[in-house]
């Protein structure tokens, strides 16, 4: 099965969205194999966001994702990354269709309640930066048989 990493940025924490999105991946049939609630440390901020370092917005990212805790998981799932990315929308939730997360729950870019891995090589490398992999359960649902061929 592939893995991804998915973050409830401080925002979608401080609205109480955890239940409401967690809810959303579980019905899809995906599976939570593990899950911390913390606020993120300056040096896992650096690695994470790496690759925007020095742009412009990256000082007001950094000090957003740092105001508050968030919400990190790793899910499991067949193209978990192709279907997490699909529910999660477009980066501006303006430009989000409804039904996706951002298109129902986001408004502005800045404060767009989630971040997910946008491919199996930066989930495994996000997953890697913020879970041991003692941290990471494996298991099967009971319900799988009814989820995949």
């Amino acid at each position: 099965m592939d893995q991804t990493f998915l973050m409830i940025k401080p925002d979608g924490v401080q609205r109480g969205l955890i239940g409401e999105i967690v809810s959303r991946f579980e019905k899809k049939g995906l599976k939570l194999v593990a899950a911390k609630f913390e606020v993120l440390p300056e040096e896992r901020v650096m690695q994470h966001y790496a690759e925007h370092k020095n742009k412009p917005f990256f000082p007001g990212l950094k000090s957003y994702i740092m105001s508050g805790p968030c919400f990190l998981m790793v899910w499991e799932g067949k193209n978990v990354v192709a279907i997490t990315r699909s529910m999660i929308g477009a980066t501006n939730p303006a430009e989000a269709l409804p039904g996706t997360i951002r298109g129902d729950l986001g408004v502005e870019i800045g404060m767009n309640v989630i971040h997910g891995s946008d491919s199996n090589e930066t989930a495994k490398r996000e997953i890697s930066i913020h879970f041991k992999d003692d941290e990471i359960t494996s298991y099967e649902r009971v319900d799988e048989k009814y989820i995949y061929e």
